[in-house]
């Protein structure tokens, strides 16, 4: 029994057999909502309701099953998003970067520069995200919405 738990083949192999069992735990959860759902319009049609009364009982907003009648995404929102993303990842790895600098010229071991370089993925990623920002206040712009024009000067009582 030792031997097995001291494999160094133990971590990739238990990740495998998690990864596994969690899709088969989907497809069966699956498979059942599928099922209820199923047992449910049969009791629907056995009380004598129509398929227009079970479609505005399980669908009340209009929306049908596959999730084509999805609300619209507001362009602002996404916006802010990818602007809150870009944000929060250039500081991150900003932060990385600076503390792996830091931890070098206090330990003097060259083998720590490699949390500054781990920093600059989310640098990376963050500056992709601001590139996004940018690309997407042009395109709201080529429909007449400016994002980001500075308010006009209010007036101050003196």
């Amino acid at each position: 029994m030792g031997a097995i738990v001291s494999s160094p083949f133990i971590v990739p192999v238990a990740v495998f057999v998690w990864l596994a069992i969690m899709g088969v735990a989907g497809i069966i959860g699956q498979a059942h909502a599928r099922r209820l759902k199923a047992e449910q319009r049969m009791a629907m049609i056995q009380r004598g309701m129509s398929a227009e009364e079970m479609a505005t009982v399980f669908h009340p907003d209009g929306g049908d099953e596959k999730g084509d009648g999805a609300k619209t995404k507001d362009p602002l929102r996404s916006l802010g998003n990818a602007r809150r993303a870009g944000i929060s990842l250039v500081s991150t790895g900003v932060g990385l970067v600076f503390f792996g600098l830091l931890l070098t010229a206090i330990l003097q071991i060259r083998a720590v520069l490699a949390v500054a370089a781990t920093g600059l993925i989310p640098l990376a990623i963050g500056i992709g995200f601001f590139v996004d920002y940018r690309l997407q206040q042009r395109e709201l712009a080529r429909f007449g919405l400016e994002v980001g024009a500075e308010l006009p000067p209010q007036g101050r009582a003196s």
